[in-house]
């Protein structure tokens, strides 16, 4: 049984005495008053788990302590005892906040399992609440990596809107990170202790995707054998995403104007109306207004979702932020894998750092996996690196003009590409067929490079 710091509070001294002793035999730690001030005393000045109190005192009631505690000191259970117990105080006291309503003559067995019960319940709590405000900890706005300044003015905006219900669409390519900041929005919101829920509408066809957003009735399509709650109901009171909302059908878009404008919907195959308090937030990857020009997506719903868009720029326009993106990558997967990886390569980040990234965020981060997953010593090497990565040219810079030399791409290669051979043989020891392996080529295909790059292996590593 876990132990608690109860006070005990009744005028009555015999039942005083009786429930501190019993309480103390039980092994918790208790405290005792007789009357409401001497309670609201000790609420006050000592740490307590819970409070059992008598309702009906010479000095005032123990339904203005209640009220007195509740906004003091939220997290203290309270659980009301009387002789005169009423269905209408019951319910007065459960309204007030208490935990729990019990009347004399109190039984042993009965104060023990209200105990129990509401100390469970208590612990619960406090579980639930540590693991949201873990869960704000590592998903909240302040985990969103960026120093480039079009990624601040996201963070910014979505932190501004999180504490709003307004629906926001998020735009951006593939891979940038739009559940991301979805999701960041929740948790930093008043809803992150409700849930959030998210949804892919090119993931499944037009009937099953409207009965997984909505419901479905039973008897409402072939297989429908009973009734199932919807994404839309199971989000209430929190967060529902729903990220390529482009490829929503006609239908669909009808009855998300409906919910967005009304905050209510009918399951599939249903008659009933229900009410939901949930926030929509949608992502699409595609120009919307192209969309509505071209007559896909409806104008309507096009200007109530578009209220406050937010753009995720791709990873290519923000480069200052791909070294901190890459170590923080490198101390995620290492945690994960149990390996000691603490650093990236000079050689290695300029590569990285230098790539198109044409997935963005998530292409990044797949790699990064994989060179940890790879990795042999303490720092991610270029050898770690798939080979794609190897053969692709820097991007050119953003203020490059006409007056700029323009070097041949086969020339600007050379020397790179010849700077990462020399680095695989170098990790491989010599030996030509581990550098092979480790670039992803055959190993003739690295004597020709070896030749024809003009590569010179020293003797003492010449495999």
């Amino acid at each position: 049984m876990t132990t608690a710091r109860i006070l005990v509070l009744d005028d009555d001294e015999m039942v005083l005495r009786s429930l501190v002793a019993f309480l103390e035999a039980e092994g918790h730690e208790i405290h005792s008053a007789r009357s409401v001030q001497e309670a609201a005393e000790i609420v006050e000045s000592t740490p307590l788990d819970l409070l059992l109190a008598d309702v009906y005192m010479p000095d005032g009631t123990a339904f203005k302590l209640l009220e007195d505690v509740k906004q003091a000191k939220p997290d203290l259970d309270v659980v009301l005892v009387t002789g005169y117990g009423t269905i209408e105080d019951a319910i007065h006291a459960i309204k007030s906040g208490a935990s729990n309503y019990i009347t004399k003559p109190l039984v042993d067995d009965e104060i023990r399992l209200v105990i129990e019960q509401t100390l469970r319940r208590s612990s619960l709590r406090h579980e639930t609440e540590d693991l949201r405000v873990t869960a704000r900890n590592e998903l909240g706005l302040d985990n969103v990596v960026c120093k480039d300044d079009e990624m601040l003015q996201v963070v910014r905006m979505a932190r501004t809107m999180s504490k709003a219900r307004t629906t926001v669409l998020i735009t951006g390519e593939s891979g940038t990170g739009k559940t991301m900041i979805a999701r960041a929005m929740h948790y930093e919101s008043d809803r992150s202790q409700g849930p959030f829920i998210e949804m892919t509408c090119g993931a499944l066809t037009e009937t099953l995707l409207e009965a997984e957003l909505f419901g479905v009735e039973a008897g409402a399509f072939t297989g429908a054998t009973h009734q199932k709650e919807g994404k839309f109901e199971a989000a209430d009171g929190g967060t529902i995403f729903l990220d390529e909302i482009a490829n929503a059908s006609p239908s669909l878009q009808v009855k998300l104007l409906r919910l967005i404008q009304d905050s209510c919907f009918e399951r599939v195959g249903g008659t009933e109306t229900i009410v939901t308090d949930t926030r929509v937030i949608l992502a699409t990857n595609v120009d919307l207004a192209r969309e509505v020009a071209d007559g896909r997506f409806r104008e309507d719903l096009y200007y109530r979702v578009n209220v406050v868009p937010i753009h995720v720029p791709p990873l290519r326009d923000r480069r200052k932020d791909i070294p901190d993106l890459v170590n923080h990558l490198v101390r995620k997967h290492a945690h994960a894998s149990e390996k000691a990886i603490g650093d990236v390569s000079p050689a290695a980040m300029q590569i990285l750092t230098a790539h198109a990234w044409p997935g963005n965020v998530r292409q990044l981060e797949n790699i990064v996996e994989r060179a940890v997953v790879l990795a042999r010593g303490d720092t991610v090497e270029v050898s770690e690196l798939p080979s794609e990565l190897l053969t692709t040219a820097p991007s050119a810079p953003a203020h490059a003009g006409k007056t700029d030399v323009i070097i041949p791409l086969k020339k600007a290669l050379e020397e790179p590409e010849r700077q990462i051979i020399l680095r695989a043989i170098e990790y491989a020891g010599g030996n030509r067929d581990e550098a092979a392996k480790l670039l992803g080529i055959n190993r003739s295909t690295l004597f020709y490079k070896l030749r024809k790059l003009k590569v010179k292996v020293p003797a003492a590593t010449a495999g």
